[in-house]
């Protein structure tokens, strides 16, 4: 097998599927049918960019088709590419046209379906849980306690567990972030993955019971319950009891059938590597089309990660309207980073670097691919929650724990989260770590419970695409639970900006 592959036909660079010492000469595949030599004029690391085609000073390198950014210096083919001698090509705030593209073939429809749980208001969810949301942080221990004492009391009981989910913010909070606090909390509530829903104030919080209540909207009386603390002898005890009659309604849902059409699925990426592009984000997008073809969602975010791709999201948005939405979406997360004298541009981690990934164009034409080639339906504010099937954008940064927690409350029943460096991380829904290469599979089994890396190896997306659907329609139907699931990795993470008191 090659040691190297190339992506397209206009790419300057091949990427190493093993580590290439100095000295080696590897074969590429040329013009027409005729095949290349290149000597490998230093150690390349595994997932790492080769130049495959000499550059001049300032000259754009193509991966994926695309410019990734622009020689620091003369180079030679054979030369390792990275840091030290690629530059991002992007700079400052951009000017966008609308500019339409016609939508590529995009699979048909399939007829598949999934064992869930219809709630009061014909939504759909996937587990039927009872959730403990508190208002404030002041009380993450006390929530802690109830959510363990309940689980002791109630293990015999058919709901699929019950858990807290612990945050600091709702009290001190002012404008957008105590906003942000309770629209994510809020959605939370709503969230048809929970058959019950118990919310827990202190008393003298800015974020109230009463002004919480506005911000849920309508609600099923039976499915969610209120508690202040401080306005009870004993709140423990006052929770169970409270948490007795949500059991009792949760236990009343039953599986049944549902369509693919109502999945939802969340999009995401963490912890990168040079293999993400090239095996797990476009393997995620192809099961994203799917979905989006038979009337489901998927929910794609991480903004800052869109810098560099962005143009190809808005020639798929489905008309000029939505064109504006993602363009005011790009720039106004743009405007945060220069409000806060930070550099747009300067994105990826220490760990997407030593993973091979150079630029934030680099890191977002991988990225994007989570979506897949499906048009873009709607953009959608932090915190609200998603209405419009399709793909769709959420406004949330990359931060792995935010933007999961912003899927979560958007709709996402559950998370396909694509590594190549590996986390144990998980959100309030199922998420799926989906490995973008088969060493980390098989040395973090604790983490992963998908390997995309065979992609590499001795298979095509063709074919695993349809397996990832079928494992996401059994963690989707109660049969397979994901790592974080059965090791109990739960999180929330809100997004904060203002001033605390």
């Amino acid at each position: 097998m090659s040691k190297v592959i190339q992506l397209n036909s206009k790419d300057s660079v091949v990427i190493s599927i093993k580590e290439i010492a100095k000295g080696e000469v590897i074969n590429v595949q040329g013009e027409g049918k005729n095949s290349i030599e290149i000597p490998i004029r230093t150690d390349i690391p595994r997932g790492h960019k080769i130049l495959a085609k000499p550059r001049k000073k300032g000259e754009d390198i193509f991966k994926y088709g695309y410019s990734i950014g622009k020689a620091k210096k003369d180079l030679e083919e054979g030369e390792w590419i990275h840091t030290h001698n690629l530059q991002s090509g992007l700079s400052g705030i951009l000017n966008y046209e609308y500019q339409p593209i016609t939508q590529p073939n995009i699979p048909k429809a399939l007829n598949y379906t999934f064992q869930g749980y219809i709630r009061e208001n014909g939504e759909v969810g996937i587990r039927n849980e009872i959730w403990i949301i508190n208002t404030v942080g002041c009380i993450n221990k006390t929530c802690e306690l109830l959510a363990k004492m309940a689980t002791e009391q109630f293990r015999d009981e058919r709901v699929d567990g019950i858990y807290h989910f612990p945050h600091p913010y709702g009290c001190s909070q002012l404008g957008d972030d105590l906003t942000n606090t309770q629209k994510h909390l809020a959605a939370l509530t709503q969230h048809p993955n929970a058959g019950g829903i118990l919310v827990v104030g202190l008393g003298c919080e800015n974020n109230q019971i009463e002004a919480f209540k506005e911000v849920i909207g309508e609600y099923a009386t039976d499915r969610i319950k209120f508690l202040k603390a401080q306005e009870v002898e004993d709140e423990l005890e006052k929770g169970i009891s409270l948490i007795s009659e949500l059991v009792a309604h949760a236990n009343q849902y039953k599986r049944q059938p549902i369509p693919l059409s109502k999945l939802k699925i969340g999009l995401k990426c963490g912890g990168s590597d040079g293999f993400s592009g090239i095996t797990a984000n476009p393997l995620v997008g192809a099961v994203s089309d799917i979905v989006v073809a038979s009337g489901g969602t998927a929910i794609l975010t991480e903004v800052p990660e869109m810098f560099g791709a962005e143009t190809l999201l808005m020639s798929r948005a489905k008309n000029e309207e939505t064109f504006n939405k993602i363009k005011n979406l790009v720039n106004d997360f743009k405007e945060y980073f220069i409000r806060h004298n930070q550099e747009i541009y300067e994105n990826p981690s220490p760990g997407n670097k030593d993973g091979g990934i150079s630029t934030l164009e680099e890191k977002s034409l991988g990225c994007t691919q989570k979506g897949g080639h499906s048009r873009v339906e709607d953009v959608v504010s932090y915190g609200e929650r998603v209405i419009k099937s399709g793909l769709n954008l959420v406004n949330a940064p990359g931060n792995d724990l935010i933007s999961v927690t912003a899927l979560a409350a958007a709709g996402a029943h559950i998370v396909l989260f694509t590594t190549g460096r590996g986390t144990p991380l998980g959100g309030p829904v199922p998420t799926v770590k989906i490995s973008t290469n088969s060493e980390l599979a098989h040395r973090k089994k604790h983490w992963i419970d998908y390997n995309a890396g065979r992609l590499i190896e001795d298979q095509t997306i063709e074919e695993l695409k349809h397996d990832l659907l079928q494992y996401i329609l059994n963690v989707a139907s109660g049969q397979t639970q994901t790592n974080n699931e059965r090791l109990g990795f739960r999180e929330i993470s809100i997004f904060k900006e203002g001033v605390i008191l």
